[in-house]
């Protein structure tokens, strides 16, 4: 029988050629690092663009603030330290500056390349089709085309008694939960609920009965985490890493996002089976489904962009918007005696009417600068044979953005850019040196916000009623609301609680 084993004398070569063997791949790792840091710093041709050391040779850092919702606000410091151009990633670069918005997302001149949806930000698994936020320019129009009937002006004027359906019952449910004002009511909820119902009656067919039952729908708990989970793909993705979340998805480990797409296709199917016409916002996409050569999937997955842009942002202004007012009480009386001396009752409160509110529409202006709904990046791809911005070449493939939250934010644009101030909007003299052009909430250019008109007009119809109806105070637990919020896609909001009393008349017309 022969034993096969290290005989004691040859012990410490083995051990010493397995500790080389270790070092030395240590080593190459070192140097392989070594070499790209250099590269990175020193050689690549985004070198000439400040930014801290270690963003500028890994997107690690960039990744790791961006699930855990501060990286936002870590753009704001970058901007404040290194300028209006910050490179935060060794590939891409960050903007602060008004011109930016026109360079990066207007309308090019003729012949020239436009700057095209970054794959990092929209494209999360190669397992989802792509839709009107991310699809390549002529696929962009065609479903825009379609989609635009449902925002036109005739749309509206259609959708009025809809949407007014649901802001009677939100008034009504006010009315009756309000308790006359002495019990607080989490107004995040109430705002949710109405928006999420508009948009599934405008978008689906028929709304989630979140303002009839009072409470919940599953579904919409459901958006958030699948916003969270978002994030962490997206995060990942700009590791470089979107072969692997392809994987990942069809192996269901983007849970919270099949669970949502599965009742999006369920209630999308529902809407399709009515079999009518209606003047409603997807309308356009399933008449045309065909001629477009649209499969269900991408049908569904426009579906689901327009529930989530549809209702999430509008809810998140409005928070916004009243926890700013409520903080600000001489901004809330100056609204509250422009909206109770315009109208003598509810029915006078229309979505045409309430354009002539002047101070309301700066109310709302300066909410979306102070808040922004989407606070983060609108990532783009610099063109083949790259561009300039801001006057400045930038690389062809490189990833560029303008961040909403810092922007809105930075002093060079905006006096007390902290202070919240309608009257910037309605050419006070004193902040005569500001910059509207700065804050761009709805984007700018062929890719900008296509509800952009309706999302004003729900929003002016909404808090004009509730300030008609309501006399607000905000609850002691809600003083510090922005306090500690994370933003992913969009804010991670707590619990908005608010004093509704019924102004003094209106109980009692309520009830007569």
């Amino acid at each position: 029988m022969i034993s096969y084993h290290l005989n004691s004398d040859m012990a410490p070569l083995y051990l010493g050629s397995t500790s080389s063997m270790l070092l030395l791949g240590i080593s190459l790792v070192a140097v392989y690092i070594a070499g790209v840091s250099f590269y990175r710093i020193f050689l690549h041709p985004l070198r000439a663009y400040p930014g801290p050391v270690l963003w500028r040779i890994t997107s690690i850092p960039r990744s790791y603030y961006l699930m855990t919702g501060e990286l936002a606000f870590i753009v704001a410091e970058f901007h404040a330290k290194y300028g209006t151009a910050v490179r935060i990633a060794p590939d891409e670069l960050i903007y602060n500056d008004p011109q930016a918005w026109k360079d990066i997302y207007s309308h090019r001149t003729a012949g020239a390349a436009e700057f095209s949806k970054h794959e990092r930000g929209y494209n999360l698994s190669s397992h989802i089709p792509t839709s009107i936020i991310n699809s390549d320019r002529e696929e962009h129009s065609l479903l825009r085309r379609q989609l635009s009937h449902g925002f036109s002006d005739k749309s509206m004027r259609e959708q009025e008694p809809i949407i007014g359906a649901y802001v009677d019952l939100l008034i009504q449910r006010l009315y009756e939960n309000s308790k006359g004002g002495t019990a607080p009511l989490n107004m995040r909820e109430w705002y949710n609920w109405t928006t999420f119902d508009v948009i599934g009656d405008l978008g689906f067919g028929s709304s989630f009965d979140l303002l009839r039952e009072s409470a919940y729908h599953p579904w919409i708990l459901l958006i958030t985490s699948t916003i969270r989970e978002n994030a962490i793909f997206q995060a990942l993705n700009h590791l470089g890493l979107q072969p692997i979340l392809g994987l990942l998805h069809s192996w269901g480990l983007m849970p919270k996002n099949d669970e949502h797409m599965a009742l999006v296709r369920a209630k999308l199917k529902q809407r399709m089976e009515l079999g009518v016409e209606r003047p409603d916002i997807i309308e356009g996409l399933i008449r045309k489904q065909n001629d477009l050569h649209i499969g269900f999937e991408k049908l569904s997955v426009n579906a689901s962009l327009i529930l989530l842009a549809g209702s999430e942002t509008t809810a998140t202004l409005l928070c916004g918007a009243t926890f700013l007012l409520l903080t600000n009480p001489d901004k809330l009386a100056k609204l509250t005696e422009e909206v109770r001396s315009a109208f003598n009752s509810d029915d006078e409160i229309t979505l045409t009417s309430v354009g002539k509110l002047t101070y309301m529409l700066a109310v709302l202006n300066e909410s979306l600068r102070r808040y922004p709904p989407a606070a983060a990046e609108l990532p783009r791809k610099a063109p083949k044979g790259g561009a300039t911005v801001i006057g400045k070449f930038v690389p062809e493939d490189t990833a560029v953005a303008v961040w909403q939250w810092p922007i809105n934010h930075n002093p060079n644009w905006w006096k007390d850019p902290m202070t919240f101030a309608p009257e910037r909007w309605l050419d006070d003299p004193r902040y005569k040196g500001d910059r509207l052009d700065a804050m761009q909430p709805f984007s700018v250019g062929p890719r900008n916000c296509i509800g952009r008109n309706l999302a004003y007009a729900e929003m002016r119809l909404i808090l004009a009623r509730i300030v008609f109806n309501f006399d607000m105070r905000l609850a002691d637990d809600s003083r510090r609301w922005f306090d500690g919020q994370r933003v992913y896609i969009v804010w991670e909001k707590p619990m908005l609680n608010v004093y509704m009393t019924p102004a003094a008349g209106r109980e009692k017309a309520k009830a007569g």
